[in-house]
């Protein structure tokens, strides 16, 4: 458990099943609570730098609230951090999620209403009633059927998903459409296609896929990774990934990335992974 991104423990709580391996004050089971706005940074500290970010709808585990900061583990990669205790609630278990990049939350089931709020690809959200071209959230809210599809469905292709992002800015330990860094665009790639994946890319290297060697053709679908850094096929030629040096979500040649990110200093491929 030397891991802290995966390690339950701050020093003043922990969580129970790591007494006698960590040192903690006190020792908790913790409290399931779900996310309740589109978007949320899971911290490092409280008001510290993001590590990741967690969406509307999923599950954490809060094992502190102190000074306005949930200390939590995210249900969905098993990541620790900080979140703002304010956009945590009680809701109910969602029945839908956002199949779509971006979308809104509307007043009234009217697309001319006021919109009440935002969603991106990946939010969860409970539908209570049905319009004819709306779904009733748990809050009141109406969201258009076609932005939504029953929690679960999944897409099948996780290069189909990530391609969906093309465009989307570059954001340090982003997750979502507004913001998405490398790691974060797997993580989304596979978590709409119904398969756990880790958080960052270190972790992706060791948990997905099979390893193989650079005289095997690449295809749709295989991973390469750097230090640092994770890009995903969409066929043997060209490269989807979220990247600093073009500031967004972008296509680009995989030979070219190769040489430009060794030049830049980053090294080289670093594992070539088959999922």
């Amino acid at each position: 458990m030397s891991d802290r991104r995966l390690t339950p423990a701050n020093g003043r709580v922990a969580a129970a099943r790591l007494q006698g391996i960590v040192e903690a004050e006190r020792f908790v089971e913790g409290e399931k609570r779900r996310v309740t706005a589109a978007v949320a940074d899971l911290c490092r500290a409280p008001g510290g730098a993001r590590d990741r970010q967690v969406l509307m709808g999923e599950v954490v585990t809060v094992l502190e609230d102190h000074e306005a900061w949930s200390f939590v583990q995210a249900a969905k990669d098993g990541y620790v951090g900080y979140v703002h205790s304010a956009v945590l609630g009680d809701g109910p278990e969602p029945t839908h999620w956002v199949a779509v990049p971006a979308g809104h939350i509307y007043s009234e089931p009217d697309m001319k209403s006021p919109e009440a709020g935002e969603l991106v690809f990946g939010d969860m959200v409970t539908c209570v009633s049905h319009q004819p071209r709306f779904h009733e959230t748990a809050e009141g809210g109406y969201i258009p059927k076609p932005h939504l599809w029953p929690i679960d469905k999944r897409f099948t292709d996780p290069v189909t998903v990530a391609q969906m992002h093309f465009g989307a800015p570059y954001l340090w330990g982003g997750n979502s459409i507004r913001g998405i860094d490398c790691s974060g665009l797997v993580q989304a790639a596979f978590v709409a296609c119904g398969r756990d994946c880790p958080g960052d890319s270190d972790m992706q290297q060791e948990a997905l896929g099979v390893a193989f060697g650079d005289n095997v053709a690449l295809q749709r679908g295989d991973l390469l990774f750097w230090k640092g850094h994770v890009g995903m096929m969409v066929d043997g030629e060209t490269m989807i990934h979220a990247n600093a040096f073009h500031m967004a979500v972008a296509y680009e040649p995989v030979e070219k990335a190769i040489r430009r990110i060794e030049a830049q200093g980053d090294g080289p491929v670093t594992s070539r992974k088959r999922v």
